[in-house]
């Protein structure tokens, strides 16, 4: 048997509409059905989701959640999703570069994760 890679992320969330929200807004996500204690957005290849907390889990026990992971995401118009959240007082962790990814940068969403965005495919 073999693992045949990523097939559905999802981010465990204190506020899922406030979080929901936020990718919709800032990213131009798109959501759609899934179960009530999640919203999954329409992303390709893998499916991305936002969900709420499962019994037992503290994210405020951690001073970031998902430390050791990058999580990285397509954008067409990198730079132009920068302004915008930087506008919208975002924090950016990582200001766009140009590198082998394209432009990419790394910003801080509403539960402290750290998401890069890189615009070549």
């Amino acid at each position: 048997m073999t693992a045949t890679g990523p097939d559905f992320i999802s981010l465990q969330v204190r506020d899922l509409e406030r979080s929901a929200a936020f990718y919709e807004r800032h990213l131009g996500l798109a959501r759609i059905q899934g179960p009530p204690h999640a919203v999954v957005f329409d992303t390709k290849p893998v499916a991305f989701a936002v969900r709420a907390l499962v019994p037992g889990v503290d994210l405020d026990s951690t001073p970031q959640p998902g430390l050791g992971i990058a999580l990285w995401l397509h954008a067409s118009d990198t730079q132009g999703i920068h302004d915008a959240l930087v506008t919208a007082g975002v924090p950016i962790v990582s200001p766009p570069v140009d590198g082998p990814f394209g432009r990419t940068f790394t910003f801080v969403d509403p539960d402290g994760y750290q998401l890069t965005l890189h615009d070549r495919a």
